[in-house]
């Protein structure tokens, strides 16, 4: 947004400002807020050499953003677990002390400490003792193999791990090597364990390293095109900027609709998607946190368990990949229970299926539905798209979140395209990330000018309403699991047997995609799906294991730069999964048969 924008938009917040009955527009909303909250007043600054506008009043980092809700939560709970809770004043007794008993271990301001677990309470408290002493969090997925870990541990040069049960046992074959020491939390024993720390910690005051607003905050990993996992820097300012825009749209509905009911409940949240991806932490835990909520977190997903949890906490807001929002609504219904305190149930990592939207806003007719597009590269914030017009528009991902991103929508050429084209988009703003670890060319590649190159294909039409319709980049996501195919590829090609591999996306009704990949093996080879599969999961987590596999006996597709033509193998592929399609590619007429088990069979019912 330019300056004279802003200009323009602050003059009409004015206008309505002593009228405030009056149903406002989105920029008049906006520019109201802006002018009139000190919370959400806008200036700009000097980033890496690029000028952003910034919040002129935020907390400059993650220990101010916690020491400024004491006020709000008062007697309320801030995080439960199960049956165990932390009100405000324990929470920041342990976060303290378990900063305190960190600095006295040698972490250092910029070192990177890693979490390696589940949702466990551990999370939360020790990422906000990390940052307090202005060290980086490093949060591993929960769902990787103990060679992906050995990798992004290595790549992020993080010299000290917390790891429950599972992640204790595939890190601790490799910590020797890699110089690590191992802290085993909760649910498993070793020479170095969380509790014990915690119990020996004493000093409770709040830290006071300084901590610049542009420090890095945390390295998220985010699977990319390349085939590994890219660590994703993050700062603090970018954090503060993604979580108040967030904040400040919620501000925005009664001012656009003076009529709509207002919340009488306390905010509550539920986190049912992992505390590793940027959804959880950042648009749910840390919103949550800053925003005075309660935070309820569940290990693993379960819709009866997140019904019970709803229902006894009184649960306001729900985010989560669409198949937990479309499980939720299913067993409410056979559960019979409506979940009357819900306000709020949004979707993200993944693309809700449009027929998905009008369903829920009938099941739930109390909340507002909602869906966004963000990435990890940008704290999460991006698009969003919310109430009645997201159930008039279902396909839409929404519009750009006020009130300090800039979009664009671009050719081949960079050149801006017009509403209605179907281009790269662009997206700029101070809550982008600083760089990728330890890669200065994807780096380069990705931020230029200040603008991020998000790979994502959309268009918009003339009310600035996005929609994303392709990706550049090779991912499947898989219940808002971001795979590569490229590594999909390297772990197929481990095997001694294949010859060729292609892995591509398969549209799948509950995940949205699964993993489905075209093999070329040897000349008479009587290698199966099973051992494929087998093969994979040594190498890779299990929800990147392909789902579905196809056969060839010649040569893969390829284009005119001899690369292989994903596009037009997975087109042949599919038509073959729709009958009514015709099969445009070169795959064999028949699947290959599996020596283990009757592939064949399998493949053809899905399995």
């Amino acid at each position: 947004m330019s300056e004279w924008d802003n200009k323009q938009i602050a003059a009409q917040g004015a206008s309505v400002a002593d009228d405030p009955a009056s149903a406002l527009t989105l920029e008049q909303a906006v520019a109201h807020i802006t002018a009139t909250d000190p919370r959400f007043a806008v200036t700009e600054t000097d980033i890496r050499g690029q000028r952003y506008p910034v919040f002129a009043n935020a907390p400059a980092h993650l220990r101010e953003v916690l020491q400024s809700v004491e006020s709000v939560y008062g007697e309320r709970d801030v995080l439960i677990y199960r049956d165990e809770r932390w009100d405000y004043p324990r929470l920041v007794d342990e976060v303290n002390r378990l900063a305190g008993a960190l600095a006295d271990l040698g972490v250092q301001p910029g070192e990177r400490v890693a979490l390696a677990m589940r949702n466990y309470p551990e999370f939360p408290l020790l990422l906000l003792a990390i940052t307090a002493i202005g060290a980086v969090v490093v949060p591993m997925n929960a769902w990787w193999s103990g060679e992906e870990l050995a990798f992004a541990l290595e790549d992020c040069g993080a010299r000290m791990v917390f790891a429950d049960h599972d992640r204790y046992q595939r890190i601790e074959p490799f910590a020797q090597r890699l110089g690590l020491t191992l802290f085993a939390v909760r649910d498993v024993k070793g020479e170095h364990n969380y509790s014990d720390l915690l119990a020996g910690a004493t000093r409770a005051s709040w830290p006071t390293v300084p901590i610049a607003t542009d420090d890095d905050f945390a390295v998220l990993y985010s699977s990319g095109s390349t085939g590994r996992p890219k660590g994703v820097v993050l700062t603090h300012r970018g954090l503060v900027s993604a979580v108040y825009s967030l904040i400040m749209l919620r501000l925005l509905p009664a001012l656009m609709d003076p009529d709509a009911p207002a919340s009488t409940r306390p905010p509550c949240s539920l986190v049912v998607t992992p505390l590793f991806h940027v959804t959880a932490l950042n648009s749910n835990l840390i919103q949550g946190l800053a925003a005075g909520a309660t935070l309820n977190l569940m290990y693993k997903w379960d819709p009866e368990e997140a019904i019970r949890v709803i229902n006894a906490e009184q649960v306001t807001r729900f985010v989560g990949v669409p198949t937990q929002s479309a499980e939720l609504m299913e067993t409410a219904r056979r559960l019979k229970q409506p979940l009357p305190s819900l306000e709020f149930i949004g979707g993200g990592g993944a693309k809700r299926p449009a027929a998905q939207v009008g369903r829920l806003a009938d099941a739930f007719p109390a909340a507002s539905i909602a869906s966004g597009w963000g990435m990890t590269e940008t704290n999460a914030l991006g698009i969003i798209i919310s109430g009645a017009p997201y159930v008039e528009n279902p396909e839409a991902a929404g519009r750009l979140t006020p009130p300090l991103q800039e979009m664009r929508i671009v050719d081949e050429q960079d050149r801006p395209l017009p509403p209605g084209e179907v281009g790269e988009l662009l997206v700029r703003s101070a809550a982008n990330m600083r760089c990728y670890l330890n890669q200065p060319e994807a780096t380069a590649a990705a931020m230029r000018d200040g603008w991020l190159y998000t790979g994502d294909m959309a268009r918009a039409n003339e009310d600035g309403l996005v929609y994303i319709v392709d990706r550049k980049k090779d991912i499947i996501i898989r219940g808002g699991e971001n795979i590569a195919c490229l590594e999909v590829e390297d772990a197929l090609y481990q095997h001694p047997e294949v010859v060729e591999a292609c892995a591509f996306s398969v549209p799948d009704e509950r995940l949205g995609e699964i993993v489905g990949a075209m093999v070329v093996l040897k000349s008479g080879s009587g290698v199966g799906e099973a051992e494929l599969k087998a093969c994979v999961a040594e190498h890779l987590a299990h929800f990147k294991v392909p789902e579905r596999f196809w056969w060839q006996d010649g040569p893969l597709a390829r284009g005119a730069t001899d690369k292989i033509d994903r596009r037009a193998i997975r087109a042949a592929c599919l038509a073959r999964l729709d009958p009514g399609k015709p099969d445009t590619g070169n795959v064999a007429d028949t699947d290959k048969p599996d020596t283990n088990k009757n592939t064949a069979a399998s493949a053809a019912q899905g399995n």
